[in-house]
């Protein structure tokens, strides 16, 4: 029984070791003979595949010596290589010093010439690029590109004709400068249609259309285009004239600044005119501008009234007889009804009736005074709502813009401006309508008073 339980304990543990020794055993040993045979096949397999490693293993090492060698040899082979080519390069390099030497001794004085002539090329290729000259002949910059690539290339010199060729090139242009010339081209409007035009050119400054209408000039697209907002006043008309005449001197408004709606012409563009800028106003520029259009209306019923009242005041002064139809009449009717009242009395009801005519006469000249005094005070009132808006706008979006916050600013002072344009006009107005009026009353007054001392006479007299 132990050798049986001794046995099965054998083949067991022999069975693990062929196992673990000997991947290849693929079933279990049956008697330890067989596991015996078992484990010597395994180690025989084993000192097969040791040795096939090894033979690897110095092939491998053999293969990287090869390699080795094969890459030390081809590193001296690129030393010496690179030694030679050092040489070279060093031969190369006195070559060109020397050729450089040759250069410079034969070009002599001629290297300044030859550095001028390469700095006017390329201010002539910029001219070109913005003149209007080129709308009338495209593609004259293509000879000075060319001879500014053969300039800078360092190894051609130009030559005496392509010297003579960028001296014509620079009179065409200081000629055409000063001429006014008509040529038909390309030309887009506003909404962005292309159309065939007759252009009137002055000289390099500006060019107009048929239509008076003012261009500018693309460099990047080689094209026309009419300018959105056109100059106001007596540009356009002028600008019409010149395009459509056939000879004589003709006025005409030139900007001397340059031909892509230079700074003076943009200027004129953007700056608004009178309109806008009483749109600036806003609510309160519209009621100063209704106040003061009241207040002219006042100004100018009154002086016409005042006018026909002493008109009829001087033919009553020319005339022996009260008349009902002015207020000196009225004044002297008093003086005819009373003629034998005491000089008191007579002086107190003819100062009566000076009073009762002084309401017609000073009629509205309070509310005249009244819009002197409110007009500016509105426009402060204005001007005060306009910086409020605009220093809310500088407190959300920065002031990184001045140009924005002096338009702000701008249009806030358009109230003020209106306020004193409608106060000082009203102020002279209402001098003027309180003199008349004065004057008919000091008339009222001195007749009056005539007629007192006259009657006051006659009573002493008798």
């Amino acid at each position: 029984m132990k050798k049986t339980m001794l046995k099965s304990a054998l083949i067991a543990l022999g069975s693990a070791l062929a196992i673990v020794s000997a991947p290849v055993v693929a079933q279990e040993a049956k008697s330890l003979d067989e596991l015996l045979r078992y484990v010597e096949q395994g180690r025989v397999k084993e000192a097969q595949e040791n040795r096939a490693r090894e033979e690897r293993f110095k092939a491998a090492r053999y293969q990287q010596k090869e390699m080795l060698d094969e890459a030390r040899e081809m590193l001296k082979s690129e030393e010496k290589r690179s030694a030679a080519l050092e040489g070279k390069f060093e031969e190369l390099e006195l070559i060109l010093t020397d050729k450089q030497r040759q250069l410079k001794e034969r070009l002599g004085t001629l290297t300044e010439l030859f550095g001028h002539l390469t700095s006017t090329a390329g201010d002539l290729r910029s001219n070109y690029q913005n003149s209007l000259v080129s709308v009338q002949f495209p593609g004259r910059e293509e000879f000075v590109n060319k001879l500014i690539e053969k300039m800078t290339g360092a190894e051609q010199l130009p030559s005496i004709t392509e010297i003579e060729k960028m001296w014509h090139a620079l009179m065409v242009e200081m000629t055409e400068s000063g001429k006014v010339v008509r040529f038909e081209t390309d030309v887009t409007d506003a909404s962005g249609e292309t159309t065939s035009q007759k252009v009137t050119r002055v000289g390099t400054f500006n060019i107009v259309n048929s239509d008076g209408m003012y261009l500018k000039y693309e460099p990047e697209t080689e094209s026309l285009q009419v300018l959105p907002r056109q100059p106001s006043g007596p540009f356009i008309g002028w600008a019409e004239e010149l395009a459509n005449a056939n000879e004589g001197i003709h006025a005409f408004g030139v900007d001397p600044t340059g031909p892509t709606g230079g700074t003076f012409l943009s200027a004129l563009i953007d700056s608004p005119t009178l309109t806008e800028r009483w749109h600036q106003g806003g609510v309160v520029g519209y009621i100063i501008t209704g106040v003061g259009v009241v207040a002219l209306i006042i100004a100018l019923w009154r002086l016409i009234a005042l006018s026909l009242v002493g008109s009829k005041v001087n033919a009553q002064l020319k005339s022996g007889s009260a008349n009902d139809n002015n207020p000196l009449g009225r004044v002297l009717k008093v003086h005819e009804e009373n003629p034998n009242m005491d000089s008191e009395t007579l002086e107190l009801k003819l100062s009566e009736a000076v009073l009762k005519e002084l309401p017609s006469l000073e009629k509205s000249l309070n509310l005249l005074k009244i819009i002197a005094a409110v007009a500016p005070l509105l426009g402060l009132l204005g001007t005060v709502t306009g910086m409020i808006i605009t220093f809310q706008a500088i407190t959300i979006f920065g002031a990184g813009d001045p140009k924005a916050m002096a338009g702000g600013i701008s249009g806030a002072l358009v109230t003020t401006v209106l306020g004193l344009c409608v106060a000082i006009p009203t102020v002279l107005l209402h001098t003027v309508v309180s003199g008349r009026s004065k004057k008919i009353i000091h008339i009222l007054e001195e007749q009056s008073t005539g007629l007192v001392a006259q009657h006051t006479e006659g009573k002493q007299g008798a």
